[in-house]
């Protein structure tokens, strides 16, 4: 698995996507040429922003303005080719326009490899050194001169090679939509706020154009003129908008145009075989048809080692058995305590009586909040700073940690075995994993994972409005309200991406991880102690960075944060509107949430709230046990449902 990890890396890397298609075209068509001008074009405004760097001052207010300039319209250029620059570079896009100096990456290679750094450049990042106090030019030219280095990869072999295939056209058209409805009206790489909206429209009309080029090119597999006219509607429709994104109608935009293009878009794709080896495709369905299904893409493989397993008798009696497991405190060393201990079903899997759950010793308490296991499986890493790559290795940790529930897997395999219900049903399940000759651990934490997850299958209400988009059902004005909040002056989704709206976004290969400043109490006297993300891989930029979790079923699993600290919805908002940490005068030098105040109005907050309860789902419960299996060693027959504590 590791040799697979670099193979995959080593790909990216090198940009060679080394794609299986079944069509291909001369690199003279227009669709190419087409490519090659918008590069050279890009190339070109990079140079001249070289250029205007070397000769203005950076100590006048007039020097900064015509670097500034030159910066906005190298970014136009930017816009003109990115479209193709994210999908078929990745990592080169984050030199010419990265949001952070410094990023560790925690993409789905690190259940193979340990994190990496990654350097970011260019025009971002040059814009806002131009806000410091301090500013030095050759800073801000090596800023620049990285970007024009990466862009050179664009015209590569390696590169250009992808437009000789229908192919690779629908799989950047894929990775634009799902940024459509995710990055590009956020501000999530655009400093200026003003301009967001404007580099929007300048996209959306250069997507226009690459998709008339492309049907030119690539006739036998063109965009078909419903997708083209819906495409037309929808520049319309931008068109028309107030040009400040905190006025945008992203929910309408959305709704209405981005998720039924990536409908349309995912069918052509079925229909003409659109194939894939890169590994910005990793994780993403091929079959999903809304960009709010549950099914958009793979995190976590909730059946482990049953995973091949299709039969329904099979599937029936690992759920039953993972039920009466996750219920069952035989688990813990001291029989008392089970995983429903700290993540109760009745409470959205969460421990709702106390900021952090009880240790073993039933003395102290856990040093972090028990999180839900609802929607678990759409993370890449596990834990709040990463630690665990699968479900099942997250179980076993917790039944080993000797504060948690204190035991060992031979300690665990023999009491569950001496259970003759469990034995009995382990022993049939053998037949279904054939690479097993004997019952093991991971039989029966696959057979726990496999139970919890499959409460991860419902959707909220904000899906359905999203999702019926051929009926659509009347808008609730409070929800559409708080959801271009969200995507706007809130900036929450810089942070908190569709469809899950957690850490995970396109092309959903990743997990981000941020540092807020959460403090140790509620009066921000100190910060948090806990390092977070800095235990697992140490460096100054994950020192109290943690994993971003999901805004589904929040109204429900509270308390908020890492260490709990906040009890409420309410004052999760204030905690961000008023910047976090830093911007309550803690000392948290690496902060990646603004310290500034969004200056959120009280009807702004309350639409916010409306639209987070939008996204509580419909999931049906199930009742808890009656009774647990009997054992043959009769001191364990006292164990209660559930534990005791």
């Amino acid at each position: 698995m590791k040799k697979a990890g670099i193979i995959l890396t080593i790909v990216c890397l090198l940009g060679v996507l080394s794609l299986s298609f079944n069509q291909k075209q001369d690199t003279g068509t227009a669709y190419a040429k087409l490519y090659l001008n918008k590069v050279e074009q890009f190339n070109r405004s990079q140079q001249n922003l070289l250029q205007t760097i070397q000769h203005a001052s950076i100590a006048d207010e007039s020097g900064l303005g015509l670097i500034k300039n030159q910066i906005h319209e190298t970014r136009i250029g930017l816009k003109k080719i990115d479209f193709w620059a994210r999908y078929f570079e990745p990592i080169h896009y984050k030199k010419m326009n990265g949001p952070l100096p410094v990023e560790w990456e925690t993409e789905v290679f690190e259940k193979y490899e340990k994190p990496y750094k990654r350097e970011g450049a260019g025009l971002t990042l040059a814009e806002l050194y131009l806000d410091e106090n301090s500013k030095n030019k050759d800073v801000l030219l090596q800023l620049v001169q990285s970007s024009i280095d990466a862009s050179n990869a664009f015209v590569a072999d390696s590169i250009t090679e992808n437009l000789q295939h229908f192919s690779s056209f629908y799989l950047c058209n894929r990775l634009f939509l799902l940024n459509l409805a995710t990055i590009y009206s956020t501000g999530f790489e655009c400093p200026d706020t003003s301009r967001i909206i404007p580099e929007l429209h300048i996209l959306m009309e250069e997507v226009d154009d690459i998709n008339h080029a492309y049907n030119v090119s690539f006739p036998n597999t063109a965009l078909s003129n419903e997708y083209l006219q819906l495409y037309s509607k929808a520049l319309e429709f931008i068109k028309k908008q107030p040009l400040h994104y905190s006025s945008f109608d992203h929910y309408s935009f959305i709704r209405d145009f981005v998720n039924p293009l990536f409908a349309y878009n995912q069918r052509l794709m079925q229909q003409f075989h659109v194939t894939s080896r890169s590994s910005m495709d990793y994780s993403l369905s091929k079959t999903a048809g809304s960009i709010f299904s549950k099914d958009l893409y793979y995190g976590q493989n909730d059946k482990g080692i049953y995973l091949r397993v299709k039969d329904s008798v099979a599937l029936r009696l690992i759920d039953s058995v993972g039920k009466l497991l996750f219920y069952d405190p035989i688990l813990s060393a001291n029989n008392q305590r089970s995983c429903n201990s700290c993540h109760n079903s009745a409470a959205f899997f969460t421990d709702p009586a106390a900021n952090t759950s009880l240790q073993l010793n039933r003395k102290q308490s856990l040093t972090r909040n028990t999180p839900t296991l609802i929607n678990v499986t759409y993370n890449h890493l596990l834990m709040l700073d990463g630690k665990h790559i699968s479900m099942q290795d997250q179980a076993k940790a917790v039944m080993t940690n000797p504060i948690e529930l204190g035991t060992n897997e031979k300690e665990v395999m023999n009491k569950v075995l001496s259970c003759s219900t469990y034995k009995n049903i382990f022993q049939q399940l053998l037949l279904y994993t054939p690479q097993y000759e004997d019952i093991t651990i991971n039989h029966i934490v696959s057979a726990i994972t496999f139970y919890y997850s499959k409460f991860s299958k419902f959707s909220a209400p904000f899906d359905e409005m999203m999702n019926n988009f051929q009926h659509p059902e009347p808008i609730d004005a409070g929800v559409q309200r708080g959801f271009n909040i969200f995507m706007s002056k809130a900036q929450c989704a810089t942070c908190h991406f569709a469809p899950h709206f957690n850490g995970v976004k396109p092309p959903y290969v990743g997990s981000e991880f941020e540092v807020l400043g959460v403090p140790a109490d509620s009066n921000y006297s100190r910060i948090n102690a806990d390092e977070g993300r800095f235990g697992i891989n140490p460096a100054n930029e994950t020192m109290h960075a943690f994993r971003t979790g999901t805004l589904r079923n929040a109204d429900h699993t509270m308390p908020y944060m890492h260490n709990g600290v906040f009890q409420t919805m309410r004052q999760v908002i204030d905690f961000y509107d008023g910047g976090g940490g830093a911007g309550r005068g803690l000392n948290v030098p690496n902060q990646t949430l603004s310290s500034d105040s969004l200056k959120l109005s009280e009807a702004e907050k309350n639409d916010l709230m409306l639209f987070i309860s939008s996204l509580n789902e419909n999931i049906k419960f199930e009742p808890i046990p009656t009774q647990l299996p009997v054992s043959a060693d009769s001191h364990l027959n006292k164990r209660k449902v559930g534990g005791e504590y």
